[in-house]
């Protein structure tokens, strides 16, 4: 991989799930995961840290956040599947809660990144703290909680729900570093790492949607992985033994967006295919790469066109095995269709080619298909199509797309 994406990267360019072949970057890999999906005990077991073996969590974020699987067919099968209605209703929130995060990103975009209610109070108007932070100042290694954590964190690509709140909550509850830094970190590692899910966890964790924080102690590794605790070097002076004091947040004014969207139709994209020429291929992206992408499912005959963004991916960096998790989709996508594969500006290179493509709820799909005249531009599978009302709070969002 260095041969061709040199620069593009950050580490060493090993397959991260070496041993993991269930976290393979395949759609043969999503399909055998999703056929064998079971949410029995998932409702209590979801959170649960360790051991591996006792943990509830599906995997599937990363095949959904790139598109393997798509949350609706998701939310379909997940109605039929082993388990109790509470623990299906739990799962189903949590898709929903994905997609929520899909809407608050179309809609903002790169503004997702400023508060959304509330903030810290030295700088309200960033929603940051000034202290410089790196993962080995705040991730500690002699904690043992931390060290697990981060370790999984870097070299599997995964973490459960619970430990990303542990490590987010270490990083700026206690430590009261910036949460862009540290979402940048997880980001740059995380196999399902997106924009949207990840900006929104981090702004939950410090409380900018709902005015509470979220603390991490001691108590909740306990609960959660029984035993590490015994096991850690300062065990006898754990730094989290307390529960963390409570940063006094600030109100600040909501980004008028968040209650109305006077551009849903923009955010959401087309609700049909929206043709104005003849395609010669498909253009894929990272966002939508599997099987069930609709314009690769209408032109099955088409060359497919992939491009590594060069100049994002260089200022982003992210680990090796991220980029190797695509080229493993590439691969597989390569056996059964003609595929190519570019290194450059996405923008040059589809000039002068009519390519299909499926729409991609973030800005830089808007941004590079601004200049292009495309062919074909097919509907992203929303499991509710963004409308113009509010996306302050995930209650008053669903409550407005379900009704």
């Amino acid at each position: 991989m260095t041969e061709h994406l040199g620069g593009l990267f950050s580490g060493p360019s090993r397959d991260a799930n070496a041993e993991q072949p269930d976290l393979a970057g395949t759609q043969e890999a999503a399909d055998q995961a999703f056929a064998a999906l079971d949410l029995r005990g998932y409702a209590s077991d979801r959170n649960q840290v360790l051991p591996v073996t006792a943990r509830g969590a599906t995997r599937l974020s990363a095949w959904i956040r790139h598109g393997l699987l798509s949350l609706p067919e998701v939310a379909r099968q997940a109605e039929q599947v082993p388990g109790s209605p509470a623990d299906r209703n739990k799962f189903i929130d949590e898709l929903w809660w994905q997609e929520y995060a899909r809407h608050v990103y179309a809609r903002l975009g790169a503004q997702m990144a400023f508060p959304l209610r509330y903030a810290p109070p030295e700088h309200p108007e960033t929603n940051q703290v000034t202290k410089p932070a790196t993962p080995d100042q705040i991730w500690d290694r002699e904690m043992l909680c931390m060290d697990v954590t981060r370790t999984e964190l870097e070299s599997e690509g995964y973490l459960v729900n619970q430990t990303r709140m542990w490590l987010a909550s270490q990083w700026t509850v206690r430590h009261g570093a910036s949460w862009r830094d540290g979402e940048d970190w997880f980001f740059r590692h995380l196999l399902d790492g997106s924009r949207a899910a990840n900006r929104l966890g981090w702004q939950w964790t410090i409380g900018a949607g709902t005015g509470k924080v979220y603390g991490f102690s001691r108590w909740q590794v306990n609960k959660r992985s029984p035993g590490l605790c015994t096991r850690c070097p300062l065990r006898h002076e754990c730094p989290i033994e307390q529960w963390p004091t409570t940063p006094e947040l600030s109100t600040v004014t909501t980004n008028p967006q968040l209650r109305s969207d006077v551009h849903s139709d923009r955010s959401g994209g087309p609700d049909r295919v929206v043709a104005s020429g003849t395609p010669d291929a498909v253009w894929i992206t990272a966002e939508s790469l599997g099987d069930s992408d609709p314009a690769l499912q209408a032109h099955r005959d088409l060359p497919v066109l992939f491009i590594w963004d060069e100049k994002l991916l260089e200022g982003l960096q992210l680990a090796g095995h991220r980029l190797v998790y695509l080229t493993q989709r590439l691969a597989e996508l390569g056996e059964g269709r003609d595929l190519q594969i570019w290194r450059g500006d996405p923008a040059e290179v589809l000039t002068a080619r009519s390519v299909a493509a499926t729409y991609a709820p973030v800005p830089g799909f808007r941004r590079i298909s601004k200049g292009l005249s495309l062919a074909e531009l097919h509907p992203w599978p929303w499991l509710a199509r963004p409308t113009s009302g509010t996306v302050t709070s995930y209650t008053a969002w669903r409550t407005n797309v379900t009704r």
